[in-house]
């Protein structure tokens, strides 16, 4: 039945395995009862000490029963007295127990108890018919122990579940109903919450239906339902309503919200949402989950927002849109794998505008793939599609002097395509001689604002290879290889940098020579002072490479469109050198630990111009120069790459550091820093610090004299931001936690991004309260205020999500 189950409901019944349904899963022992009174019509007649009497259950044990007097009138059998039933780990204690057995009605009176495994319940009366199955319970208290496993997520609480009702009846068909009813797991006489339903109907391992219910804090109602349902038993899932969102933001003003959960079988489910937004309009939301077959599953997400914009002076500038995903995973029978992830972002103003989380909204990029592969005896086949769009600038408004620009993006497809490729395998087990080889077929298509491909650009290409390894002796390790590759594109640019339907080709050969110096190495042990300690010993390595490579065939560069990285490949002869040093610990007979690491590597060309390719005046993009570092930096002919240092220390436990350099010689300065700092000096306190800074773009003193210097026509945006995280405690941890992070820009001097979330958990509940900050500028400057109330063992009630909090 469709009812108005809320998120509070919904995941009370879902973690705790529905607390209501376990509430009713303690009565069923009370059931026990009818069968063991059936035996006491075989019990003796009436005496007057103190009895004990053993005989069958009825399901192969044996029950003990004891009673100061036990006896038989006509058709009525009772027990008096101290009555006190075991069966295995089932006890029943009572003043009173009968059976009439022309009638069937089992009754026990007079402080009732029972005991079933980490049970205790009490009853004032305890009725129930064999016959019919209708039973009867009045003034039922009851404590159920619950063992938790530690969940990170979740507020864990040692408390037993206490729960209380006036009146439990029974009806055939597994059918209950529940009379005044409440429950908590705080201490009952002072209960910090509590969930209260006058009525409520239970069909056993179906469904748990709650009438006029209401949620208490310190006793005073917080929130009504006329009606709420939810699943019972192994269904932990039932269609119905969320709860109501409500909440309040700078940018969107009022919010009030609900969502649909549809649950039509155990393998699928849905979430239909929507929002009003007092200052912008309706927001919607859909996910959809499926798992049809055991190896397959599907999830949708949709989220969109139709948007009527923000009134500044008299005018309104809608920054609504739309974005999807679909995921879709299967292991298909021969070893065949399928893989679907797709991706759709209607503008990147709306993702600014709209985006739940800062890290979420500064994404420019939608990526797309589809691929269905296979990988047997050393060999992969592939068929997959891929897509990737880029968002380069975000649109302006047309004014009275200037006309309205809009937003440019990237947009690079591969698909169809199939490729087909081998790892080094050995023909000859006598020789080390290993062959190789990459083919692809497919179609691929680029747009942007100066480049306009067709849809399907034909493409193909053939790459065998052979490696053969060497060792000179244990000192030294050489290792050759040979590639011929042959590329083949259905379009090609001009010489006014246009695209062409003439196709063009290139076959290249690649040579590469790997060096491998031996390694230095030195032990240094420490002795401890005392017998006691472990010893400990520490290596230090240093790791020379040197690898050489040429490549050659390459003769239009200039003539290929850049679809993807295999077109930026240009004739080259390059040395790459470097080191690595290596410091490792061993405490006594334990694993070695490495602590820290520095690289430094960089590399030389033979060739400055790159057969050519090289344009003075602009950021060049080839294989060479991103094989070393992922920002551009060659605007002119290049003897050498930036230097790149990689130093990282990680101990572990209390602090991770990790700092990336790289100083261009040729502009003499260093262009970009990378830091990153994560220390947790004490067990509760933790703090997280990068900073990263990057200036690449030469001044008119770097160029060359000749030709005369011009500035590069594209700049590369410069960078220069820190990001700041400390907080003390956790998500479920009792006591005060608190969190606070912010995010600078020294560059455009915005503070971009600051929370601060402070929350107290109690034995049994808690509460969070959240600040947060976003300004991207014109698009987006929003304050959020958000808030929670956590219950143990259940879950959150509020608007401040689990998957929106930052411990």
């Amino acid at each position: 039945m469709l009812g108005y189950p809320t998120v509070f409901i919904d995941r009370m019944f879902c973690v705790n395995r529905h607390p209501y349904a376990r509430v009713l899963s303690a009565l069923r022992p009370f059931l026990f009862l009818a069968a063991l009174v059936l035996r006491l019509v075989v019990a003796p007649p009436s005496v007057a000490s103190t009895q004990q009497t053993r005989f069958p259950s009825g399901k192969g044990g044996v029950a003990n029963l004891e009673a100061k007097t036990q006896g038989r009138k006509g058709d009525v059998t009772t027990a008096d007295g101290d009555v006190d039933i075991h069966y295995a780990d089932t006890r029943l204690r009572a003043d009173h127990v009968e059976y009439d057995s022309k009638t069937y009605e089992a009754t026990a009176t007079g402080h009732v108890q029972l005991d079933y495994g980490n049970e205790h319940l009490e009853a004032d009366e305890a009725h129930y018919n064999v016959s019919t199955g209708h039973g009867l319970f009045h003034n039922v208290r009851g404590i159920v122990k619950i063992e938790r496993r530690p969940n990170p997520t979740i507020l864990i609480s040692d408390n037993p579940l206490y729960f209380e009702a006036r009146d439990v009846e029974r009806f055939p068909g597994e059918v209950y109903l529940i009379h005044r009813a409440w429950i908590t797991i705080c201490d009952p006489q002072h209960p910090k919450w509590q969930f209260y339903a006058p009525n409520a109907r239970i069909r056993l391992d179906r469904t748990v239906a709650l009438i006029n219910a209401n949620f208490r804090l310190f006793r005073v109602p917080l929130i009504w339902l006329p009606y709420a349902s939810a699943p019972a038993g192994r269904r932990v899932r039932a269609s119905g309503f969320l709860i109501p969102d409500v909440g309040q933001s700078s940018r969107k003003g009022f919010i009030l919200g609900d969502a649909f959960f549809l649950a039509p079988t155990l393998w699928m489910d849905a979430t239909l949402g929507a929002q009003f937004m007092s200052r912008r309009g309706f927001l919607e939301r859909g996910l959809f989950r499926a798992k049809p077959f055991e190896n397959t599953s599907i999830e949708y997400t949709y989220f969109g927002v139709e948007d009527r914009g923000l009134n500044s002076d008299s005018t309104r500038s809608p920054q609504g849109g739309e974005q999807q995903r679909l995921e879709i995973q299967s292991l298909l029978p021969g070893g065949w794998r399928f893989v679907t992830d797709y991706n759709h972002l209607s503008s990147l103003t709306f993702r600014l505008a709209f985006a739940d989380s800062f890290g979420e909204a500064i994404n420019s990029e939608v990526r797309s793939a589809v691929f269905l592969s296979n990988n047997f005896r050393g060999f992969s086949l592939n068929f997959a599609g891929l897509s990737d769009k880029s968002f380069l600038t975000l649109p302006v408004a047309a004014t009275l002097i200037t006309p309205a620009v809009p937003a440019t993006s990237v947009t690079l497809r591969n698909l169809p395509e199939a490729r087909f490729g081998s790892v080094e395998q050995a023909l000859w087990h006598s020789a080390p001689v290993y062959f190789g080889f990459d083919a692809f077929v497919g179609a691929v298509f680029r747009s942007d604002q100066m480049t306009q491909t067709s849809n399907f650009v034909d493409r193909y290409e053939l790459a065998p290879r052979v490696t053969v390894p060497l060792h000179c002796g244990p000192w030294l390790g050489v290792t050759t290889s040979a590639a011929f590759r042959s590329t083949r594109y259905g379009d090609s640019s001009n010489s006014a940098g246009l695209v062409s339907a003439a196709s063009i080709s290139r076959n290249t050969g690649e040579f590469t020579v790997e060096l491998r110096p031996p390694a230095l190495e030195r032990f240094f042990d420490r002795t401890p002072l005392k017998k006691d300690k472990t010893p400990r010993r520490y290596k230090h390595t240093i790791e020379p490479a040197l690898t050489y490579r040429y490549v050659t065939g390459v003769n239009h560069f200039a003539e290929f469109v850049h679809f993807d990285s295999n077109a930026t490949l240009t004739n080259t002869s390059e040395v790459e050198y470097g080191f690595t040093q290596r410091l490792f610990r061993k405490d006594g007979d334990g694993q070695p630990q490495e602590l820290i690491s520095w690289r430094i590597v960089q590399k030389h060309y033979f060739d400055p111009t790159f057969g050519d390719a090289i344009v003075n005046g602009q950021r060049n993009v080839f294989q060479a120069f991103d094989s070393i570092s992922p920002f551009a930096f060659a605007f002119g002919p290049r003897n050498w790459s930036p230097i790149v240092s990689d130093f990282k220390i990680t101990p572990g436990g209390l602090y991770d550091v990790e700092q990336i350099l790289q100083y261009d010689p040729q502009i003499q300065r260093l262009v970009t820093i990378g830091t990153l700092l994560k220390a947790k000096p004490y067990r509760e306190f933790f703090a997280t610090v990068s900073y990263f800074r990057l200036n690449d773009n030469p001044a008119l003193s770097d160029l060359p004299l000749q030709p005369p210097p011009v500035l590069p026509i594209f700049q590369q945006p410069d960078s220069n931001q820190i990001r700041g995280l400390v907080g003390y405690g956790s998500e479920s941890r009792k006591g005060f936690n608190l969190i606070t992070g912010v995010g600078y820009d020294f560059e455009n001097k915005t503070l971009q991004n600051q929370i601060v979330q402070l929350s107290y958990n109690g034995g049994c509940c808690g509460l969070a309260v959240e600040y947060r900050r976003i300004n991207l500028g014109q698009v987006r400057a929003e304050n959020q205020f958000r808030i929670a109330f956590i219950i143990a063992n259940i879950g959150t009630f509020g608007n401040l999500r689990h998957q929106e909090k930052i411990f």
